[in-house]
């Protein structure tokens, strides 16, 4: 048997639990729908925040899913504009081509001009939201009508997109764009160097000369660039898989647009030169074509200038790709001024599996931006280390790169002499269960993913600590299993529950502090592992669950309506607007008493609970005491 992944085996896998159960027609579109896009968009299918709605059904107006990605100008990973998608899902038979495409975006083009009635609560909610969002976007902010299918379409259907597009923004404005995403995107985000896959190969007009064997140097157009851009994402169908081996690799488009550069393209192109840094491509091969000013790269990545060309990209589609066949002598000008600026280039070969050349090259190209050595160490070091060491110490698969799983699974599958792992976890989502819980940061864990991604604030926060290591990601996997265990989250089974995931974590880290000023031992982060990592040993189960049942209760009491100590009647709540999503987002959660005075006092009481002695009750908070301090005597 062969060692290559192949597609259909991808593909089968995938699959395997949107099918299980016999599900109706109308639940397995949903399932796939929801799958495929939360791995497209990278955000847990398991959470609902605000943000993420799930229209799909009677009256939901064309919309299957609903995702507003925010600009945050407060985080350097973020991008100054906002984006809604509205996506719409086909899953096999429900799929009949073009005339699918067109009757679909019809629908949903008139539900979001207003113009359909009969919806949803849920859709009508939505359409509210964004007819707000129409009136007040700028120029930066965008609304995406998503197709969501099981296979890439064909060059007819991908006009009939093309011809879609064009009539939502005549009908909804300039903001208006569209998007195709299939399980094949998926499969090739997530999986690298496939032999048996066809290479990605694009020309470039350029004028290189060759320094070495492995670097061409020079310069390239801005407007040959943007070919070179748009001939990527022609023949790969997803721009973003152009920065795979960058070390912001998880931000994508959603990066923050450089606004230094946006200028200098629109006002000094013929500058652009002079003031710009360059990029660098790596790839597995170039080939100089017989013209010599055309290069066939071979898998080419972005790994410096992210920012460089995806604003390129941005500025020169919205300038040069708006249709119409006149003339405007402004644009004329302003193209001929396009036409003498450059971009200094480097195209440096690494070769198929050049892994070393690769991460010397990001990392020293990555110096003198605004990407730390430790944001690079952390994405293309040290968690490739602690994926590969998570598996051999603790056999668990960590998914750098959501969709990871199920390429893992089909690869073990169709090779059942490699190692099978049966628990997987995403790297991503640990990070925000170690914010919660560690750090105390339970509103912005729930509410924000960009503080945990790659340049953000508390990415800094957590990898930067010099002893954050394996035992931390596997202690705050322990916690999130934990948390599934008890059904908190999408599914959970006690309403309280379902909003709550992160706020569990954080009280069952707070319960765990108490033992230690028990134990007169301070909580460091490290010592908080260590802890967590005896009590999740077998031996320490009866002690373990009554840690966490406290942490629980103490979550549930605070969610019930009525409690002495519930949450609607924080003082807080009620000048917030009353809003509960809002309230558990809010990133003074847990804070204190200037901010959350009943939880506080709610977790005072647990913690005396957790003391225990009366009626007989076991004294567990003596029973953790005595596992910290032989922690520390043995340390």
């Amino acid at each position: 048997m062969g060692t290559e992944l192949t597609f259909d085996a991808f593909e089968k896998e995938w699959l395997t639990d949107v099918v299980a159960g016999n599900p109706s027609t109308i639940e397995l579109g949903r399932r796939f729908s929801r799958k495929l896009v939360s791995q497209w968009l990278d955000f847990a299918e398991d959470e609902s925040p605000d943000d993420i709605i799930y229209c799909d059904g009677t009256g939901d107006g064309g919309v299957d899913i609903a995702c507003l990605q925010r600009g945050d100008d407060a985080e350097d990973n973020s991008n100054g504009g906002d984006t809604w998608y509205l996506v719409q899902s086909k899953y096999g038979s429900a799929f009949l081509g073009t005339s699918t495409l067109i009757e679909e975006a019809q629908k949903l083009i008139d539900t979001v001009d207003g113009q359909r009635s009969n919806l949803s609560s849920l859709a009508a909610g939505l359409v509210e939201r964004l007819q707000t969002f129409r009136k007040q976007a700028s120029e930066k902010d965008k609304l995406v009508l998503v197709y969501a299918v099981q296979k890439p379409l064909s060059k007819v259907e991908k006009r009939a997109v093309e011809d879609i597009k064009a009539m939502g923004k005549s009908r909804l404005g300039a903001s208006f764009d569209t998007d195709v995403v299939s399980l094949e995107t998926i499969y090739h985000r997530t999986l690298e160097e496939i032999s048996h896959v066809n290479k990605t190969q694009v020309l470039i007009t350029a004028h290189l000369v060759p320094s070495g064997e492995e670097m061409l140097v020079g310069s390239v157009g801005l407007t040959q660039l943007f070919d070179f851009l748009k001939s990527y994402k022609a023949t790969t169908g997803d721009i973003d898989m152009l920065y795979e081996k960058n070390v912001r690799k998880f931000l994508g488009s959603r990066r923050k647009v450089n606004k230094g550069i946006e200028n200098t393209i629109l006002t000094k192109p013929e500058r652009f030169g002079l003031y710009n840094n360059g990029i660098t491509i790596v790839v597995e091969a170039f080939q100089q074509q017989p013209n010599n000013i055309e290069y066939e790269l071979t898998e080419p990545f972005v790994v410096n200038g992210c920012q460089t060309t995806r604003t390129i990209w941005e500025v020169l589609y919205r300038k040069l790709e708006a249709g119409g066949t006149g003339k405007d002598p402004e644009l004329e000008a302003w193209k001929k001024n396009l036409g003498k600026g450059i971009v200094v280039i480097k195209i440096v070969k690494v070769g198929l599996r050049g892994d070393e050349l690769l991460t010397e090259t990001t990392r020293y190209t990555n110096s003198q931006n605004a990407v730390s050595e430790k944001d690079f160490i952390a994405l293309e070091s040290d968690f490739q280390k602690w994926s590969k060491n998570m598996a051999s110490k603790y056999r668990v698969f960590l998914e750098i790169q959501r969709g990871g799983w199920d390429s893992q699974k089909a690869y073990q599958k169709q090779n059942p002499n490699t190692v099978q792992f049966t628990e997987c976890i995403n790297a991503f989502d640990l990070l925000k269960v170690y914010g919660a819980a560690w750090l105390g940061e339970a509103g912005i864990s729930y509410g924000k993913n960009p503080p945990f991604a790659p340049g953000g604030s508390l990415f800094h926060k957590i990898v930067k600590q010099d002893d954050f290591g394996l035992d931390d990601l596997y202690a705050a996997y322990q916690l999130y299993k934990a948390g599934s265990r008890f059904k908190f989250g999408r599914g959970a089974e006690k309403q309280q529950r379902g909003q709550t995931r992160h706020l569990f974590y954080m009280l069952t880290v707070e319960m765990l502090k108490d033992c230690f000023i028990a134990a007169g031992r301070p909580a460091t982060n490290k010592s908080i592992t260590k802890a967590l990592l005896v009590l999740f040993s077998q031996e320490n189960d009866a002690v373990l669950n009554a840690l966490l049942e406290y942490s629980i209760s103490v979550a549930d009491d605070y969610l019930t309506p009525g409690h002495e100590y519930c949450v609607f009647k924080e003082p807080k709540f009620a000048e917030k607007g009353s809003d509960l999503n809002s309230f558990l987002k809010w990133e003074q959660l847990g804070k204190g008493n200037d901010s959350t005075p009943l939880l506080n006092n709610l977790l005072a009481q647990y913690k005396i609970a957790l003391k225990g002695g009366i009626g007989g009750q076991p004294k567990y908070r003596d029973m953790i005491k005595e596992i910290i301090l032989k922690i520390d005597a043995d340390i």
